[in-house]
């Protein structure tokens, strides 16, 4: 499942990253790495972005960037 798919008050811990490149450095520098736990803040449904806390802090990223967020529910 992708963190772009889970719902504002879902729990879930991240397994995978599936990009590279400048846009893959960007995540795992905001936080995203195998095994951080997420729990989404707010979704929003047609436009960005997705809010999130991510180990103690927020951060907001765009739609297109968490369908390569991989996450298990916890």
């Amino acid at each position: 499942m992708t963190l772009d798919e889970m719902k504002p008050g879902t729990l879930c811990v991240m397994v995978d990253l599936h990009t590279a490149g400048p846009l893959g450095q960007r995540l795992m520098d905001l936080g995203f790495c195998p095994g951080a736990n997420i729990e989404v803040v707010r979704n929003a449904p047609l436009v960005d972005p997705v809010v999130l806390h991510l180990d103690g802090y927020n951060v907001s990223i765009r739609h297109d960037e968490a369908r390569y967020v991989e996450v298990e529910r916890q």
